[in-house]
């Protein structure tokens, strides 16, 4: 027996050497990518998309170009990265919501469990990062369009998840598509008053949110106020 103990743990610290260097190979690969993503941004917000070139992203990360492109199909893809993640963060959310959720309510808590990430950052944190990204993204038309295709694969998986946890089919139920429709529009607007504040409040942006979702309640009850419904 002790000649088959050490063989044992043996492979048990080759496995576990081995699982540690792919976990730090992993991390370097990570580290590597968000210095890519950051540096670009950065170039993108101080020069423009269109000035900026792959070369000068690479320069400032000190990679190759061989090296970018294991992480990105081009400057538009990087562009659009951090986007990205706040998509997949939410889709994330989502689909941890508790099973006993009602669909919209699942939608609203997974928004806001994932603005809380940057929702109280400062003025130079993620939240006024995004938000100028934002904007630059809307000012281009290249990096808009793509955008779009993003939201509109987006609101495909996100009613796909509701129609899950609904146990429904979304190619023969239209419920799950319009909810996320309703989600996205009330959003929309709410980052477009976000985006219109110079000061860049990110702690307002949740705020915001809700007294939109408050306002779509009184419309949806059919409760539409006589006058003008000015904003808080």
């Amino acid at each position: 027996m002790p000649y088959c103990a050490g063989p044992r743990r043996g492979r048990r610290n080759v496995r576990d050497t081995a699982g540690a260097a792919t976990g730090l190979r992993e991390r370097k690969k990570e580290r590597t990518r968000e210095a890519l993503v950051d540096a670009a941004q950065e170039l993108f917000l101080r020069k423009g998309y269109d000035a900026t070139t792959i070369d000068e992203i690479v320069a400032a990360v000190e990679v190759s170009r061989r090296t970018f492109f294991r992480y990105f199909a081009g400057k538009e893809e990087v562009a659009l990265a951090r986007a990205m993640e706040f998509e997949q963060l939410f889709l994330s959310a989502l689909a941890t919501r508790p099973a006993d959720e009602a669909p919209l309510t699942a939608l609203r808590r997974a928004g806001t469990e994932v603005l809380s990430e940057f929702g109280d950052e400062p003025a130079d944190g993620a939240g006024h990062e995004f938000l100028r990204m934002r904007r630059l993204i809307e000012g281009t038309p290249v990096l808009l369009a793509a955008s779009l295709r993003n939201a509109i694969e987006l609101e495909r998986r996100m009613a796909a998840e509701i129609a899950r946890r609904e146990g429904l089919t979304p190619e023969l139920d239209r419920r799950p598509a319009l909810l996320v429709t309703l989600y996205h529009s009330v959003m929309r607007v709410a980052m477009d008053e976000w985006t219109e504040d110079e000061v860049m409040d990110t702690a307002g942006l949740s705020r915001i949110v809700e007294a939109a979702w408050d306002d779509m309640a009184t419309l949806l009850a059919d409760r539409w106020t006589a006058g003008e419904l000015r904003r808080d």
